[in-house]
């Protein structure tokens, strides 16, 4: 007994001693800040974010023409989008295992007008925490009726809308005892596929926040909690699924934070 309470305790401390660096070296880098400006962009060279240092460039950039590069690009039209996309839970044969939901919002632009059919593609863990991925070996059950991919188009008011099972948190590695906090990763497509834009949707109350370096990695407060979603009862159907509603904005001083497109 003695024992499990020494394991207890020195677990809980380990927590806290990582909960509070990540919370100083915010505080630090929030200090740094010009003239009190909003930080809505994570950081790219962040110490608790262990692979922040390899996943920015290091190089000066270099001028790139742009029609050359779309010559290589996949084109999305109307035919190329089935509206079941949107439905992660009708995949396969059997209902997946979870909570079932449904994500919507807006995609806006910094006047607050709609993007239209603007390609929205989100993917995620399963309800376990899991990723179809080769990468993804933690031991957590694989979900035969879960891949976690699904994609839209928004309509003329810029809405999109997405059923699927809520995400688990899953172990990262990036420190001792690293769990990321659920989310779901949602991709974005303007006219062109260099206008691509990569973010994270986050969900009410996470106990993880406080210990997550890649959501920590946004100093600023209030640029955090634009990445996470609000519960909405009237988005929440009878007997069916919750509901969450989530808007982004691609641009202006209240724009969605993006990240890099290969974060985990």
């Amino acid at each position: 007994m003695n024992d499990n309470r020494a394991s207890s305790d020195a677990a809980a401390s380990t927590q806290a001693e990582v909960s509070e660096e990540i919370r100083q070296i915010a505080k630090a880098y929030e200090r740094d800040r010009v003239d009190g400006a909003e930080e809505t962009q994570p950081r790219l060279d962040y110490p608790p974010y262990r692979s922040s240092l390899l996943r920015h460039p290091t190089k000066d950039l270099h001028h790139a023409d742009p029609e050359g590069i779309e010559l290589w690009s996949p084109a999305f039209g109307h035919q190329d989008v089935d509206r079941l996309e949107a439905d992660l839970t009708i995949q396969h044969r059997g209902e997946p295992v979870g909570e079932r939901m449904t994500v919507t919002g807006r995609v806006l632009d910094g006047d607050g007008r709609p993007v239209r059919h603007q390609l929205v593609e989100i993917w995620q863990a399963n309800a376990g925490g899991r990723y179809i991925h080769k990468r993804d070996q933690h031991p957590a059950a694989i979900d035969p009726n879960f891949t976690g991919v699904g994609r839209c188009l928004t309509d003329a008011d810029g809405t999109y809308a997405f059923t699927t099972i809520k995400p688990g948190p899953y172990p990262w590695k990036n420190h001792r005892n690293a769990w990321r906090p659920a989310h779901i990763h949602f991709s974005l497509f303007g006219t062109e596929f260099t206008q691509r834009m990569v973010t994270q949707m986050y969900f009410p109350g996470d106990p993880l926040f406080a210990l997550d370096p890649i959501y920590q990695a946004i100093t600023d407060q209030r640029a955090r909690d634009r990445l996470v979603a609000t519960y909405d009862h009237d988005v929440t159907q009878h007997e069916w699924c919750t509901g969450y509603r989530w808007d982004i904005v691609l641009t202006g001083t209240h724009r969605t934070p993006l990240e890099e497109e290969d974060q985990a």
